[in-house]
C-alpha cells in the first residue's frame, strides 16, 4: 500500500515512495514493483521465442533486453515526475527515459558490460517511448529525442537543480539516488558502484551517454543490425506493455499435438501428407474436403520441432471468416484447464492496434484520460497473450513500422506459425507483400503454411522463389470432392429480368438460393427485388432472407453471419429436402463461412473468386438431386475487379464450355486457373505480383535506419492496403462514450466500424474527427440492407 500522499514539503522521499504509474489511484504503483514486472515479463517473451532465427546470432540478446526492462525506468526517480504523478500535478517536461540513461552509465562498469552491450541497453532505453531521430520528411509524429535535445539543452538545469516557484528542486536526492541505485544493483547481482568525487553528474551522464547513442543510430546501419535492433525494442516494448497491463503470456497450446488423430472421421490423405510436412507447405485441396484441419495438423507437427513456445496466428482475408474461424477454434481446440473452451485470440481492425500505440505514451497525473489509458492497455494486450490468435495479414504487416508502437508486434512474428488461408483471394500487390513477410519469417525463424481450393501456377512459383528453405506442395488426390455442379455460363447479366425471374422460380420451388454480386449496389438492389417473394416462399422464419456485405457495421454483421451459418448449415449426410431461403452476398461469403445452399447465380469475377462462390453450393456433393446448377453470368462492369482479370476469367469459363464441359469438379477448377492464368493478364499479375514484393521489402523490411520516426510510413501501408474503418455520424456520440469515457469499452467500438475503401470516403462526404482519430461519414444505414451513399440534395430549379 501507498505510505500516503507523495508532497515534496512532507518527509524525504524514500525508494519505497517513488511511483512508476497514477494508476490504480488508490495506491499507485511502485517503481521498483513496476521494473522487477516487466524484468520478469521479458522471461516470459524470452521462453515463448527462445533464440530462434537471428536472434540465435547475438547471444547476449536477451541479457539485454532484460537489463533494459530494469533500467528502463529509472529516470521516473526524478522529483519532477513524481510531482506529475500526484493529483493535479504539474507536467514536468522532461523525458524520463533520458535520465535512465545515467542508470545505465552508471551499472555499465559494474555489470562488466561490453561497449557495444551498453549502446544497445542504453539504445532500448532511450527509444521505448519515442524515436531518436526526426524522419526524412516532417511526418507528424511525436518529436524526437534528437529534437529535444540537443546543443541548446540546459543540462542541469533539466535534471539536476531546476528552478521552482517556491525555489531550486533537487530532481534526484543523494539519499534516494544511493538507495535506488543499491536496489539496482543488487537485482543485477552486483556490487553497487562507489561514489567517487570527480564523478560526473548524473545530467551528466546523460547528456554523454544520449549523445553516443544518437550518434550510433544515425547513419543507416546493415541491414541485419537493424532488425536485431527493432526485435530488441519490440522485447523491451512489449513486456513493458504487458507489465503495465499486469498480463501474463499464456502458457497453454490449445492446439495439441494428436490434433489430427482427434478428429471423429478417418483423416483423408492430403491431412495426413500435411500432418507429415516438417517445414513450409503449400496445400491445395477443394472446398469441403478438410483444408482447415490439414492446416491445424500441420501447425501440431510444427511445434514440436520448435524451440520455445511457439504461436500460431490464422490468417484470413475477410472480417466475416475471421469471426467464423475464431468460433470454430475456440470449439475444436483444447481449453486450458478449468476452461470451458479454448481461448482464441482474434485482432482486426485499427482499434486494438491504435490503443497499443496510445499505451505506449507517458503516464501523467491520475485524470480519467490515464485511467482510459490504463484500461485500453490492458484491453489491447489481452489480445497478445494468447498462443493461437486469428487476424488479419494487414495485423501482421503493421509491424514492418518498427517503432515503440509497432516494433512488438514485429517481435511476436519471431518463432512463429503462420497459415494463410484463402490465399488467393487477394490481389497481386497483397501476395506480394506476403510474399516479401514470408522472407522475413524465415529469418525470424518461422514457418508457413499456404492452404487454398484455387491454387495458380504463378502463385506457387512466387512462393517458392520468395524463400530460401523449401516449399512442400501437398495436392489432395483427384476424386477427394465429389462432382457437385452442373456449370451454366450465362450472357445475361445478374439483374436482367428474366436472370431474376429464374431466381423466383428457384425460391418458389423451395430451393436454397445463394446469389453472389460483384458490388454492394447490386446486392442491395437484388436483395431488394427478391426478399419478400423468399420469405413468402417459407414464412415464419425472420432469416429466411439474409443480405451479407462489408459496408455493415462489424457488430451487425456478426449478428448476420451468425444468421447465416445457423439457416444454411451444411448438409449432413443422406439429409433430404431443407428449408428454402434466399442469401445475397458478395465476396464477403466467399471463404470459410462453411454455408451450403442448393442453386448458384454469381457475376462473373476473377476465377479463384468464381470457384470459390461454387464451394457455397452443395458444398459437400451431398444433395439428394446430385449436381446441382451453378450459373456464371456475364457482367456490365469489371469492378471492383481489375478488368483484365474478369476478362480472362470470361474466357477460360467459356472456353471450357465450348471443350464440351458442363461441370465444375476440381480438374475442371485446375482447368479454369490454368487458361485464365496463361493469358497477358495473367503475365502482368505475376510482374506486378514481384513488384510490389520486391518495394515493400525495400521500403519496409530493410529496417536500415529502425529509430528514426516511421510514422509517415504508416498512413502509406494503410493506403497501400486500400481499405479503411470509419464511423457513421449518428454513431459518434457512442463512439465516444466506448472509446474515452472511464467507464467505456474501447474494444466494443470496434462494432460500431464499417470498412471502406479509401476512394470511397468522398461518397460518404467522409471528415477526419481528430479528436477520435477516425474518419466519420454521412449516408443511410440499416441492418438489414447496410450502408447506402448519402442521398443527393434537392435541386431547386
Amino acid at each position: 500500500m501507498a505510505t500516503g500522499p507523495v508532497t515534496p514539503h512532507g518527509p524525504r522521499r524514500r525508494l519505497t515512495d517513488l511511483r512508476a504509474k497514477s494508476q490504480p489511484r488508490h495506491d499507485p504503483e511502485r517503481l521498483t514493483t513496476h521494473s522487477r514486472t516487466v524484468y520478469e515479463t521479458v522471461a516470459q517473451i524470452q521462453e515463448r521465442i527462445a533464440t530462434a532465427g537471428t536472434i540465435a546470432t547475438h547471444p547476449s540478446f536477451w541479457f539485454q533486453v532484460r537489463c533494459a526492462a530494469l533500467l528502463h525506468d529509472a529516470g521516473k526517480i526524478a522529483e519532477g515526475f513524481q510531482r506529475q504523478l500526484e493529483p493535479g500535478g504539474p507536467l514536468w517536461g522532461e523525458r524520463h527515459e533520458v535520465l535512465s540513461l545515467a542508470y545505465v552509465d552508471l551499472l555499465a562498469a559494474a555489470g562488466g558490460w561490453s561497449d557495444t552491450g551498453r549502446r544497445m541497453i542504453a539504445t532500448l532505453v532511450a527509444s521505448h517511448h519515442r524515436p531518436l531521430h526526426a524522419p526524412s520528411s516532417l511526418g507528424g509524429g511525436k518529436p524526437s529525442l534528437s529534437r529535444l535535445y540537443n546543443a541548446h539543452t540546459c543540462w542541469q538545469e533539466a535534471f539536476t537543480t531546476t528552478p521552482g516557484p517556491r525555489g531550486p528542486v533537487v530532481q534526484v536526492p543523494r539519499g534516494l539516488h544511493g538507495e535506488f541505485l543499491a536496489w539496482l544493483a543488487g537485482f543485477l547481482t552486483v556490487d553497487p558502484p562507489l561514489p567517487a568525487p570527480d564523478a560526473p553528474s548524473l545530467a551528466e551522464r546523460a547528456r554523454t551517454l544520449l549523445t553516443e547513442v544518437l550518434t550510433a543510430w544515425q547513419q543507416p546501419v546493415k541491414p541485419h543490425a537493424g532488425l536485431l535492433a527493432v526485435l530488441a525494442q519490440g522485447a523491451l516494448t512489449f513486456a513493458d506493455h504487458a507489465g503495465s497491463a499486469h498480463q501474463r503470456l499464456q502458457t497453454h497450446m490449445p492446439l495439441l499435438p494428436d490434433f489430427l488423430h482427434r478428429l471423429p472421421h478417418r483423416p483423408h490423405s492430403h491431412q495426413r501428407d500435411a500432418e507429415a510436412t516438417d517445414g513450409h507447405l503449400v496445400l491445395a485441396a477443394p472446398t469441403g474436403s478438410g483444408k482447415t484441419e490439414a492446416g491445424l495438423a500441420w501447425a501440431a507437427r510444427q511445434l514440436a520441432t520448435m524451440p520455445g513456445r511457439p504461436r500460431l496466428v490464422w490468417t484470413l482475408p475477410y472480417r466475416a471468416s475471421l469471426n467464423a474461424t475464431r468460433r470454430r477454434f475456440a470449439a475444436i481446440l483444447e481449453p486450458a484447464p478449468g476452461e470451458g473452451h479454448a481461448d482464441i485470440g482474434l485482432l482486426h481492425g485499427a482499434v486494438a492496434r491504435t490503443l497499443l500505440a496510445e499505451a505506449a505514451q507517458d503516464d501523467c497525473a491520475p485524470s480519467a484520460e490515464a485511467a482510459r489509458k490504463a484500461k485500453a492497455r490492458a484491453a489491447a494486450m489481452r489480445l497478445f497473450t494468447q498462443r493461437v490468435r486469428v487476424a488479419t495479414p494487414y495485423q501482421l504487416l503493421v509491424g514492418a513500422l518498427a517503432g515503440p508502437a509497432h516494433s512488438c508486434v514485429l517481435l511476436e512474428q519471431a518463432n512463429a506459425l503462420f497459415v494463410l488461408d484463402e490465399l488467393h483471394a487477394y490481389d497481386p500487390h497483397t501476395i506480394g507483400r506476403l510474399c516479401a513477410a514470408m522472407r522475413l519469417w524465415e529469418r525470424l525463424g518461422s514457418r508457413f503454411a499456404v492452404l487454398s481450393a484455387t491454387l495458380a501456377p504463378p502463385l506457387l512459383e512466387m512462393i517458392e522463389e520468395s524463400v530460401e528453405h523449401p516449399v512442400t506442395l501437398r495436392q489432395a488426390p483427384p476424386g477427394t470432392a465429389p462432382v457437385r455442379h452442373r456449370l451454366v455460363v450465362d450472357e445475361a447479366p445478374l439483374a436482367r429480368p428474366e436472370s431474376i425471374d429464374r431466381l423466383r422460380s428457384w425460391l418458389g420451388e423451395g430451393h436454397s438460393v445463394l446469389v453472389v454480386t460483384n458490388t454492394v449496389a447490386t446486392a442491395q438492389a437484388l436483395f431488394d427485388a427478391l426478399a419478400e417473394e423468399a420469405r413468402a416462399a417459407a414464412s415464419g422464419d425472420p432469416d429466411t432472407a439474409l443480405l451479407l456485405h462489408s459496408r455493415f457495421k462489424n457488430r451487425d454483421r456478426d449478428v448476420l453471419e451468425r444468421a447465416l451459418l445457423r439457416r444454411h448449415p451444411e448438409r449432413a449426410p443422406g439429409q433430404e429436402r431443407r428449408p428454402g431461403g434466399l442469401v445475397v452476398a458478395t465476396q464477403a461469403v466467399e471463404v470459410s463461412l462453411q454455408i451450403d445452399l442448393d442453386r448458384g447465380a454469381v457475376e462473373n469475377a476473377p476465377i479463384e473468386a468464381v470457384a470459390q462462390r461454387a464451394g457455397r453450393v452443395n458444398r459437400r456433393g451431398r444433395h439428394p438431386d446430385g449436381p446441382v446448377e451453378f450459373r456464371v453470368h456475364a457482367t456490365e462492369s469489371h469492378r471492383p475487379y481489375e478488368q483484365g482479370a474478369v476478362q480472362a476469367a470470361w474466357q477460360a469459363l467459356t472456353t471450357l464450355t465450348a471443350e464440351g464441359t458442363d461441370t465444375l469438379s476440381e480438374q475442371d477448377i485446375d482447368r479454369l486457373l490454368e487458361l485464365a492464368y496463361d493469358t497477358a493478364w495473367g503475365k502482368q499479375w505475376a510482374e506486378a505480383a514481384r513488384a510490389a514484393r520486391d518495394d515493400f521489402t525495400a521500403d519496409f523490411l530493410s529496417f536500415t535506419d529502425p529509430f528514426h520516426d516511421r510514422s509517415e510510413y504508416a498512413k502509406a501501408l494503410s493506403e497501400r492496403f486500400d481499405t479503411i474503418e470509419v464511423l457513421h455520424r449518428d454513431d459518434t456520440g457512442e463512439y465516444r462514450h466506448l472509446t474515452i469515457d472511464q467507464d467505456g469499452d474501447p474494444l466494443l467500438a470496434s462494432g460500431l466500424l464499417i470498412p471502406l475503401r479509401y476512394g470511397q470516403l468522398t461518397t460518404y462526404n467522409a471528415t477526419y474527427d481528430r479528436r477520435l482519430g477516425i474518419h466519420v461519414i454521412d449516408g443511410e444505414y440499416d441492418t438489414e440492407l447496410g450502408l447506402r451513399p448519402p442521398s443527393e440534395p434537392e435541386t431547386i430549379l
